[in-house]
């Protein structure tokens, strides 16, 4: 019963840290549409809800601080930093596309 328990916990951390990502990124990297915001905040909260886990991980031990943490706070931490970072490599792609659509970056040839 108390591995159900757990499991709820770090459910709840993932979606709060991918919403909280998701929120951050909305507030601080103004899209330029409903669409766009839509998107980029659904891409966010699914990237912040599959790769929370690993990225929080990721990030204590790169820190340091793996062994002073709760799991739940490395989920929640991984989720957010999962989902703000989802959001940028969208809008980088999207950046990409469009000068590639403009000319501005060449086609690789074949």
């Amino acid at each position: 019963m108390a591995d159900i328990n757990d499991a709820a916990g770090l459910w709840l951390a993932k979606t709060s840290g991918a919403l909280a990502g998701s929120a951050i990124s909305v507030a601080y990297f103004l899209p330029a549409g409903r669409r766009e915001a839509a998107i980029r905040f659904a891409v966010g909260v699914t990237c912040g809800l599959v790769f929370g886990s690993t990225a929080g991980l990721k990030i204590a031990t790169e820190l340091g601080v793996a062994e002073y943490l709760a799991p739940f706070e490395m989920v929640l931490m991984g989720s957010s930093a999962a989902s703000l970072c989802a959001w940028n490599a969208i809008g980088l792609v999207l950046r990409l596309m469009e000068r590639r659509a403009a000319g501005r970056i060449e086609k690789t040839p074949k």
